[in-house]
């Protein structure tokens, strides 16, 4: 009886510890005219376990219709792996579409989810955010216009981060116009952080919310299916 209450102990510390633990993650992004690099990090406990995950290339596949993502991962603290196999993933327009229907259907509810996905929001920290970019059209006036939109969207996505999320640090922005050249070229640094059971909870939240929301869909598309059988 005495060692069974001291397993029941120490899996709630173990629990407890992880709902208490704050998840790091690392976002880079790259990108420099077709070329696309994107880099994921997640991290726990200092640094102790971390899972890397590398998008190198997103690129329109010539002979179809559809895109194409190469993708590789590591664990614990490699940074790269030699001669690694990348996980190559073909999305097709059949794919597009089904995905398309699920999100204008999870649209229609988001009016019921903001609140949950808010209160998430607002537990994540943004301990670092940095974005550069270069950008020259060919003409000095037209990149002097596309350089004060830039601004304008860069600001806006500025004020969104401090709206939503929790600013730790003054975002770091900036855009450099480049009148003699047609070039754009970004750069995306972020480091947001949340503890995982803060996760779990919305995860938890927006499970009970969508198992609701697809069984008042069924209803009503039975309903709908049903009315028009009788009228038939």
């Amino acid at each position: 009886m005495v060692w069974l209450l001291v397993f029941i102990l120490v899996i709630a510390l173990i629990l407890l510890l992880l709902l208490m633990t704050k998840l790091t993650i690392y976002l880079n992004y790259y990108h420099h005219n077709d070329n696309d690099d994107l880099q994921i990090e997640f991290r726990i406990w200092f640094g102790l376990i971390r899972y890397k995950k590398k998008i190198p290339l997103v690129k329109i596949d010539e002979n179809s219709p559809s895109i194409i993502i190469k993708s590789t991962s590591s664990m614990g603290n490699v940074d790269h792996v030699e001669n690694s196999e990348y996980d190559v993933k073909q999305f097709t327009k059949n794919d597009f579409l089904e995905n398309y229907r699920r999100i204008n259907f999870l649209l229609k509810k988001v009016v019921h989810l903001h609140t949950i996905i808010r209160k998430f929001l607002q537990k994540i920290s943004i301990n670092k955010f940095e974005w550069q970019t270069m950008i020259g059209v060919g003409d000095a006036a037209h990149t002097a216009i596309v350089t004060g939109v830039l601004w304008s969207i860069k600001g806006n996505m500025t004020g969104l981060l401090s709206q939503y999320f929790k600013l730790k640090v003054m975002p770091v922005i900036s855009i450099t116009p480049h009148f003699q050249a047609n070039v754009i070229q970004t750069r995306v640094s972020c480091i947001f952080q949340f503890r995982i059971g803060h996760a779990i909870l919305a995860g938890l939240k927006m499970i009970k919310f969508w198992k609701g929301s697809i069984k008042t869909f069924n209803n009503k598309t039975h309903f709908s299916t049903k009315a028009n059988s009788s009228t038939g």
